[in-house]
Order: structure tokens, then C-alpha cells, then sequence
């Protein structure tokens, strides 16, 4: 990997200094002209802590490469450059450009007055001076239609549309989209070829303000007008901003709103300290939260990507499948799994929407497990969670348990089965004006009769699934469902009214994921059951006739799956001959 320039300190409440140094800047005389540079004549190579350097260590990043600093090098960078081509598609609006607009209007329509800052984010640091790959925030891509990496420290501002004291006709828009964002340094700029973050010799080519404009529809501004933005009749127009998105631009907000003496300035004094109160009492809040519910049904443009991640995702599990006898063969099997589906991941979409869940053998009753680092072994069983974020950002999350010598044990089989009867009982439960929580209700009562039967519970089913009883849910803590979409866990500042109590409404996309869980460790059941543990996982849509199951592609009874495996298997080995 080819080493970046340092990256300088951020200061409160500006914006984060980009990986741009000035070639000469912190470089002495001898490092200028590109000799070495050593410890002065008659002094020791090393140093104690009283003799260290007085070199900023922010500077000494560069100690371990040299850049060119001479004016001649300076000149000649700057000159002799063909105009750049133009991108493939650089002008052409984005498929998800005019529902983001709609978008836009609806959730603006809540605060006709307010201005409203939605960040993209910042990149994040992996280690030292390395960053992951950027994904922006979820709000930012649901209001613009932006995906995979687009546009690291860019900003949607709504700007209502006020004429003096007139408000806008009844039915027009409420609000003004502008997007702020760092336009590509040209090529007579330091910037070009020493920003590591956004120089193009780096990073490669960036889209042009006219180019975002086309593509979304936004109206763009140069992200160094921001400020000067949010400060415009500060002390008239009420600022909501996404706090948790990108801490710069939340420090500019509370700077703004400081000097304007506007009423919610004292409710925080920084991003870490965001206050807790009602909604209602909180600006930023309170948006978060009109944010979050705005995603909660999904319209045609939404549902279509999530057809194409679920569609991804099971390929995915298909090349798994595939994969199976390298993984019983590896040391790390886990590995070989979560390699397999990841690759294709990246090849088919943005990469994965969660961190893959590929647990084998008693791995599989740790709900979470993503350590990924066991064997796979013949005769046990593969939990295999994952989904495909594809590059509009929407992900899909299926969850599978495999058997890994591709058929069942008899235990395993009744364990699978039963956990796919609680998912189909909670099937049938997602029907159009339903509550969200009685699709998790049928799924634990079908869970506490298969207890019961096998006589594992201590009490009745219907003792187990009063109020004050639940032993079933030892074996099954988590819930049954979440919202799904840009986030793998979607909505979650909803309000509980919209969310476990809410009604359910066509155009809505959730998971049905009962499991059993039980740990070798457990003394409550019989050893054969011991280390087994089962999720069955689909993405369903509410339509306005009942619910479809978006993953229904993926076989799901154990009778199914087996026939399924060795079919994929056996095409392997025919293509190996």
C-alpha cells in the first residue's frame, strides 16, 4: 500500500483537516533537497525521553517517506494536464433521484419553518492514517439517492422556502434540497497530488457540483459556503441536524446556534452529550426520529433494491454451498465460509450489510457470532447469517442452518423444523392492520408448544407464555423481527407506537427469524440437544393482499434444503471434471 501524507488535528468545531500536507511544511533543509537526515555530528542515533524531537506528531507521519518539496516539482505538477474525462453516467439522473426527492418533500412537510442538516459523515479511521471505505449515512442516501461511496463530508441541507413572511402556496414544496459538498482540487492545486482522502492522484476521480446537481436534482454549493448557511437568520429559522452523522458539522450547528441565542443552544455542549429528553423538547431529536420513521414504509424504487439484495444474498448462499468441502478442509472453516459470501458480496454489490454471522457446530448458539475463526465439521450444523448491501445501500439479512454433511440428524431435523413451523405461524400473522408484535406472538407460541412437546419446559406452553412465566425464551432472547432496509436493523428511532405497536401497512419490509439455541453448557435439557443451535431467517414485504416472502427462492424445510445442497454440490463436481 502506498503511504499517505499525515493527517492533521481537528479543530473543534471546524471541519476535520483533510491528509493534506504541504510538501514542504515540517521538512528541514536537508530533507527538502532530498539528502538524508540523521542526528546531528557526535550524538547517538537514539535518544532518551529528555532529548526526544521538538517535530509536531502530527508531522511525523512523513518520517518514513519522502515527497518532493522544489519549486520546480511544484510547477511542473501544476501544468501540462488533458482535460479529464468524463465518467460513464457522470450526467445521468440517478434511478433513485426522483423518489428521494418525494421523499424530501414529505419528511420537510413536518417542519415548514426549520432548516435541516442531514450529513453524509466523514471518513472513518481504521488504524493510524488508513480508513475504511466510506458508506455514508443512512438519512443522507434516503434523501438524495446517493449509495455505495458517495460523498464523504457532504451535506443535504432543506432550506425553507420563505418569502418574507410568505409561506409557500398550499401543495408546493416546503423546502429547497441543497447540497454541500468538496469539489475535485484541480490540477494546479498541492491538494490534487497530496490529500490522501480527496486528492485525485489518491482516490482517483470525484464528481464535479454540476455533475451531483444532474445526477440527484440538488442543487450544489462548495461545502467552505456551509457555514455561512446555517448561520443565515439563525436566530429566525430553527436548525435540526443529524447529530449522530458527522460530529463537525454537529459542533458547527451548536456554534450557530450559540451566537444566534436560539432557545435549544444549552441542550448540549457536544456531540457526546446529546440530551435525553422527549423528542418533542429536542430539535435534533425529534428529526432524527421524523428520519427514521419516514423509512418505515417502503415505496417501489425501495422494495425493487431490495428485491435485487435478497436476489444477491442468495446467490451468495449458493456459492457457500459450494464452498463447503474447502471449509470442512481449513483449519479456520468459519473462514472459508464468511470469504466465499463476502467476495461475492463485493462483486455483486456494495459488499455486506452486516458483518457476517458463520457460526458451525456449538458456534451456532452464540447469537452474534462473528469471530468466524472455528472449523466446519462434518455432521454439524452451519448458522449461517448474511446479507448483500447492493450499491443503492439497501440490504437484505437471510439466515440459513445448514447441515454441513448436507443432511440432517434426527435431532437437528426436529430442532430445524420446529423453528421453520414458528416462522411460518408468524407468516401468516403479517397481514395489512396487524401489530408488528403479533407476528412475534405466533412465532413463541409455536416455540413454547415444540418446548413443551419435547419436555423441556418446566410449566405449560401456556403458563411459559403468559407475562410472568417466558421460561421458553430461554432458548430464544432475541425478538422475532426488525424493520429492514438501509440499515439491516432499519428505523430503530421510530417511535414504539410506529414500531412494536404499529399496524402493519403495505409497503413494509421486516424479517421473520425465530431460533433455538441450546448451549453445550445448558443442564436444562438433554444432552442430544446440547450445542445445537437453529435460525431461520426471511425478508418479507406487506403487500396490500398479505405478505410475500422475498427470500422464498431459498429453501427452507430440512427435506428441501438437503435435495438443494446436493444438487449445487453435484454441479461442482461435474464442472470439476
Amino acid at each position: 500500500m502506498n503511504e499517505p501524507a499525515s493527517q492533521g488535528a481537528n479543530t473543534p468545531g471546524s471541519r476535520p483537516a483533510s491528509r493534506t500536507v504541504d510538501p514542504t511544511a515540517g521538512q528541514s533543509a536537508n530533507q527538502a533537497s532530498d539528502q538524508p537526515a540523521g542526528p546531528p555530528p557526535g550524538q547517538p542515533g537514539l535518544q532518551t525521553a529528555d532529548q526526544s524531537s521538538n517535530q509536531p506528531l502530527a508531522e511525523r507521519g512523513d518520517n518514513r517517506s519522502r515527497r518532493p518539496a522544489s519549486k520546480a516539482f511544484r510547477e511542473f505538477m501544476a501544468r501540462d494536464w488533458g482535460a479529464i474525462a468524463a465518467a460513464p453516467g457522470a450526467t445521468e439522473r440517478l434511478e433513485g433521484a426522483d423518489p428521494a426527492a418525494e421523499r424530501r418533500s414529505r419528511l420537510a412537510s413536518q417542519f415548514p419553518d426549520d432548516r435541516l442538516v442531514f450529513p453524509a459523515g466523514q471518513l472513518r479511521t481504521r488504524s493510524n492514517d488508513t480508513d475504511y471505505r466510506f458508506r455514508p449515512h443512512s438519512a443522507f442516501a434516503h434523501l438524495t439517492g446517493l449509495g455505495a461511496d458517495q460523498e464523504p463530508e457532504a451535506v443535504l441541507v432543506l432550506e425553507p422556502r420563505v418569502d418574507g413572511d410568505q409561506a409557500p402556496p398550499a401543495g408546493a414544496p416546503t423546502h429547497e434540497g441543497v447540497l454541500y459538498i468538496r469539489p475535485p482540487a484541480t490540477r494546479d492545486t498541492p491538494e490534487f497530488y497530496s490529500d490522501s482522502r480527496s486528492g485525485e492522484f489518491w482516490v482517483g476521480r470525484r464528481p464535479s457540483l454540476s455533475e451531483i446537481a444532474a445526477q440527484t436534482g440538488l442543487r450544489t454549493e462548495h461545502l467552505d459556503q456551509l457555514r455561512d448557511a446555517l448561520a443565515k437568520d439563525a436566530g429566525q429559522v430553527q436548525l435540526r441536524v443529524i447529530r449522530e452523522a458527522d460530529q463537525a458539522v454537529t459542533e458547527m450547528v451548536e456554534q450557530v446556534r450559540a451566537e444566534a441565542g436560539t432557545p435549544f443552544a444549552q441542550l448540549s455542549q457536544s456531540p457526546s452529550q446529546k440530551p435525553a429528553q422527549d423528542p418533542s423538547q429536542d430539535p435534533d431529536a425529534r428529526l432524527a426520529e421524523a428520519a427514521s420513521e419516514a423509512r418505515l414504509v417502503k415505496d417501489a424504487y425501495e422494495i425493487a433494491q431490495m428485491r435485487l439484495a435478497v436476489a444477491a444474498t442468495i446467490q451468495g448462499f449458493e456459492r457457500v454451498v459450494q464452498a463447503l468441502p474447502r471449509a470442512i478442509a481449513a483449519e479456520r472453516g468459519e473462514r472459508v465460509v464468511e470469504a466465499d459470501f463476502e467476495t461475492g458480496a463485493r462483486v455483486d454489490g456494495n459488499g455486506t450489510g452486516y458483518e457476517t454471522i458463520a457460526a458451525a457446530g456449538p458456534h451456532a448458539t452464540t447469537l452474534h457470532w462473528i469471530k468466524n475463526n472455528g472449523p466446519v465439521r462434518p455432521g454439524d450444523l452451519l448458522l449461517l447469517d448474511a446479507g448483500v448491501e447492493v450499491d443503492s445501500l439497501y440490504t437484505a439479512d437471510i439466515t440459513r442452518t445448514l447441515p454441513v454433511s448436507g443432511r440432517y440428524s434426527d435431532v437437528q431435523r426436529r430442532v430445524w423444523e420446529a423453528v421453520v413451523d414458528a416462522a411460518d405461524a408468524a407468516f401468516a400473522a403479517a397481514r395489512p392492520g396487524n401489530l408488528f408484535r403479533d407476528v412475534h406472538d405466533a412465532a413463541m407460541r409455536v416455540i413454547a408448544e415444540r418446548l413443551e412437546e419435547w419436555g423441556l419446559l418446566p410449566v405449560t406452553a401456556a403458563q411459559s407464555l403468559s407475562p410472568d412465566g417466558q421460561q421458553h425464551r430461554r432458548w430464544m432472547v432475541h425478538g422475532t423481527s426488525h424493520h429492514l432496509g438501509l440499515d439491516v436493523h432499519d428505523c430503530a428511532q421510530a417511535r414504539q407506537e410506529l414500531y412494536l405497536d404499529g399496524r402493519l401497512e403495505p409497503g413494509m419490509v421486516f424479517t421473520i427469524e425465530p431460533g433455538l439455541y441450546f448451549k453445550p453448557e445448558d443442564l436444562a435439557v438433554p444432552q442430544e440437544y446440547r450445542g445445537i443451535g437453529c435460525r431461520c431467517e426471511d425478508d418479507i414485504l406487506i403487500t396490500a393482499e398479505g405478505a410475500e416472502n422475498l427470500s422464498a427462492a431459498l429453501p427452507r424445510r430440512a427435506q428441501a434444503i438437503e435435495s438443494w445442497m446436493a444438487s449445487v454440490q453435484s454441479a461442482v463436481r461435474q464442472g470439476d471434471r
